[in-house]
């Protein structure tokens, strides 16, 4: 027997791919953190380079500006979900009630919802009563709101993924500033930056069915640019006050 496609072309009853997509998303926005730790460091410790060769300075610099942004990235994450989470919370409160205190009107207006989306009336008023029977409130709130109940978005998750994403991708070039000798510093930072960015171009570009070339061009051009102009900044602010 074959059974009912939804509007997307998926099947009821066959394992969709909305928890593939989430992981997507939580792997594309650690790619962007990570990406962030890598641009932001690599110019603090690179400028802070130009201006003095002492280590001390340039570690304590990397590792301030490392903290900074990793608690800086966190805290604007857990904000920015807790404020979605609540609003999503906001929304499944009023389709209760709704449910509650109109069962047959909510079910005319999911049957309306998939009608609108290509199903004939017959069934779209056949696939709204069975969900509705199985699940009302994860029907509805899927069909009007694109939210699952269940999976609501987590704050404290979203906190520590950019946070660690963060703090790693920082890490390389504050060891590609620090490890090398004095007069390969710079240099071996930048090689670090540019394979790491080239990395985390590939990487967003895969994840994004976009362009591979233009992604990496994107990122390391972005970086270079970066590290340049600070490094000089430094090196100016350096001479300025010697």
């Amino acid at each position: 027997m074959s059974r009912l496609p939804d509007p997307d072309g998926r099947h009821f009853g066959e394992p969709h791919h909305d928890r593939l997509g989430g992981k997507l998303n939580w792997l594309r926005a650690g790619v962007l953190g990570a990406n962030d730790g890598i641009v932001s460091v690599a110019g603090l410790v690179v400028g802070v380079a130009g201006a003095t060769t002492d280590l001390t300075a340039i570690l304590l610099a990397g590792i301030a500006g490392l903290a900074a942004g990793a608690l800086s990235m966190a805290g604007g994450e857990f904000v920015s979900v807790s404020a979605q989470r609540d609003t999503e919370r906001a929304m499944l409160r009023l389709e209760k009630y709704e449910l509650r205190t109109m069962p047959e009107e909510e079910e005319r207006e999911l049957a309306e919802i998939y009608e609108n989306k290509g199903l004939s009336p017959r069934l779209a008023a056949q696939v709204a009563r069975e969900l509705t029977e199985k699940d009302a409130l994860r029907a509805h709130a899927e069909a009007e709101l694109q939210i699952d109940p269940n999976e609501l978005t987590s704050p404290w998750q979203a906190a520590w993924v950019s946070f660690a994403a963060f703090t790693v991708g920082a890490m390389l070039p504050l060891l590609g500033i620090t490890l090398p000798p004095v007069s390969a510093r710079v240099l071996a930072c930048g090689a670090a930056v540019v394979v790491a960015l080239a990395l985390t171009g590939w990487i967003s570009a895969r994840l994004g069915s976009a362009p591979v070339g233009k992604a990496i061009a994107r990122n390391v051009g972005v970086g270079t640019v970066t590290m340049v102009v600070t490094y000089f900044v430094g090196l100016v602010s350096g001479i300025a006050v010697g």
